[in-house]
């Protein structure tokens, strides 16, 4: 591993991981490595983009799993939210400017209620985009 990651490095780890995990790093450099989701996490996320479809958002608005680039004050990190809305179609791209996100919406699964509630959030306010987090019900949790 590069003593130093980059967001091309982080693209290239998660096009070589079979596993389906995902990987991000903060604007101050730490890496994480995420498993993949469960199947309720991806019916919660599933169940979100066809009600934003259905209330007239297009497809190229409303992305799931796209990565976000977060500006820092040493370094870009790079984030993997589970649903963006956009204000217009981006362009092709593995890690998306904030300039045009309307909505990060990240759903908390068990064992990661910090990292979403306290550091995401916080970085995604710096970046100046609006987050929602959704919980699953409680009896999952």
């Amino acid at each position: 591993m590069p003593p130093v990651v980059t967001l091309d490095d982080l693209a290239a780890m998660i096009a070589a991981d079979v596993h389906g995990h995902r990987y991000e790093i903060s604007p101050e450099g730490t890496l994480s490595v995420l498993p993949p989701p469960d199947s309720e996490h991806a019916a919660i996320a599933s169940r979100l983009l066809v009600w934003l479809a259905m209330a007239g958002w297009p497809a190229e608005q409303v992305l799931p799993a796209a990565g976000v680039r977060i500006p820092g004050p040493t370094g870009d990190g790079g984030r993997i939210p589970d649903l963006t809305l956009w204000a217009r179609p981006q362009p092709r791209s593995v890690w998306l400017s904030v300039a045009d996100i309307l909505l990060v919406i990240e759903i908390v699964s068990p064992g990661s209620e910090a990292m979403d509630e306290m550091i995401k959030r916080r970085e995604y306010a710096r970046a100046a985009a609006q987050m929602v987090t959704l919980y699953r019900p409680r009896s999952e949790r």
